[in-house]
Formats: C-alpha cells, sequence, structure tokens
C-alpha cells in the first residue's frame, strides 16, 4: 500500500497500517466508555426523594362486571340459551341509555363440562361463557340497572364484581401533582439540613400516577321490603400520584 507525505511517496506495510488503526480505534473506545461512566456518575449526584400526592374524590361512573352463563348437553344449545339471555341483558341496558361504548366484550368461552366416575371421565355437556363490562354513568341508575339484568338473563345471569371510580382524574391531578412535588421538597430539605449540604435546584423529575378505584360488595334489601331493590354505596376512591426528584447539592 503507497502513502504520499509530502513530496515524497512512503511504502507502508499493511501490517503496520492495520496496527496503528486498531490503536486508534481502542483509543476511541477507552475515550467513549470513560464518558458514559461518567455520565452515569453525574446522574447519582445529588438528593434523590420521592413525593407523594393523594387525594380522596366522590366516584363518577360504576363499573360492573355482569354476563351470561349456560350449560347444557350439546355447543348448539348452550350457545342459543347464552344468546338469548344476552339479548335479554343487552336491551335492559339499552333502555337506561347506557352507551354501545360503555359496553365492552371481557371474555367468551365455550367449554365441555366433565366429571369423573370410578376412575372414568364422563362428558356432561358444554358451558358457554359470555362476560361484558359495564361503564354505567347515572350513578344514580345502577342498584336498578343490577336488578334489571338480573331479571332479564334470569338463572343465566353472572354478576362478577363492582368498582367505582373517576372517569376523568385529571381534573384533580394538578393539585394532586402540587401536593407530590411539595412532599418531595420537604424531604430533600430535611436531608440536606441532615447531611449538612444546599439544596439546589432539581435536575431530574419522573411522574407515575393512577386512581384506586373502591370495590363494594352488592348488598340486597331485605326480602320483607316492599319493593326489593340491590343497595349501592359507591364511597370514595383515592386519586394518588408520585414524582421522583433528584436535586442537586450546592
Amino acid at each position: 500500500m503507497e502513502k504520499i507525505i509530502g513530496e515524497r511517496k512512503w511504502l507502508l506495510p499493511t501490517g503496520l497500517l492495520l496496527g496503528l488503526s486498531l490503536v486508534f480505534l481502542s483509543g476511541c473506545a477507552a475515550e467513549t466508555v470513560n464518558n458514559i461512566a461518567e455520565g452515569v456518575g453525574n446522574q447519582q449526584d445529588g438528593i434523590w426523594v420521592t413525593g407523594t400526592g393523594e387525594m380522596s374524590v366522590t366516584p363518577d361512573v360504576a363499573i360492573l362486571s355482569l354476563g351470561i352463563e349456560a350449560r347444557t348437553t350439546t355447543v348448539a344449545e348452550a350457545q342459543a340459551q347464552a344468546a338469548v339471555a344476552m339479548d335479554a341483558v343487552m336491551n335492559v341496558l339499552n333502555d337506561y341509555s347506557v352507551a354501545a361504548e360503555d359496553i365492552k366484550t371481557q371474555y367468551y368461552s365455550i367449554q365441555p363440562v366433565r366429571r369423573w366416575d370410578d376412575g372414568k371421565e364422563i362428558l356432561l355437556g358444554y358451558q358457554v361463557t359470555n362476560t361484558v363490562s359495564v361503564k354505567i354513568r347515572a350513578m344514580e341508575d345502577t342498584g336498578s340497572i343490577i336488578d334489571a339484568v338480573t331479571a332479564a338473563g334470569g338463572d343465566y345471569t353472572r354478576i362478577g364484581s363492582i368498582s367505582f371510580t373517576v372517569d376523568d382524574p385529571s381534573a384533580y391531578e394538578v393539585a394532586v401533582r402540587d401536593k407530590a412535588m411539595a412532599d418531595a421538597k420537604a424531604k430533600a430539605e430535611q436531608l440536606a439540613e441532615l447531611a449538612g449540604v444546599t439544596l439546589g435546584k432539581p435536575t431530574y423529575i419522573a411522574e407515575s400516577s393512577g386512581s384506586v378505584p373502591a370495590y363494594y360488595d352488592l348488598m340486597r334489601a331485605s326480602e320483607a321490603a316492599s319493593v326489593p331493590e340491590t343497595l349501592i354505596s359507591p364511597g370514595e376512591t383515592e386519586i394518588s400520584l408520585s414524582v421522583q426528584v433528584v436535586y442537586s447539592i450546592n
């Protein structure tokens, strides 16, 4: 391989050029690793704290998990029974003006039903299960909807759970975020005082949030009441938010 330096022509062995290249690249790689390590080290400097903000609010939506379960000797019969019962349930939800986008299928299955007798497996039939999640925005209708779908679906009706939450927690997150940041700063100031250092400005902030749904058992009124009705108590739900903050040390 030929290399021209100035006006003279020099012949350098290929092996020597390769060796010089490797030395150069190794130096660059070492410098890059050192820079990365130095950057990681800088991220660990300062005071790391986690601040939490919470607020109890009244839920404005109910999330009801309900469905139909049909069991008979053939798949076709089980499907037919489940379809008729679910159609009746959907009609009830429509009567209460529950929007189609607030009804979401959670689970659908067709499973054989078997039992063991003297060590032998006996097929008894088939079970069809269809479960939906229903968001009820008119909270005052929750108990009535439960009673109506139970009557419509009859013995096929299954109600899995009910929870209460806030449909749009962002309206409360500003206040909760203020509390979280104030909590983080108070902790950092205390740590700085205990360590005998001066607290600087935040150099890193990360947030995580989420509302905690309130779950309640369904309670039915006494059978002696003239009009039995499912009683629902939404209670309160918790809006929480946490921030991780890194403060520099002056």
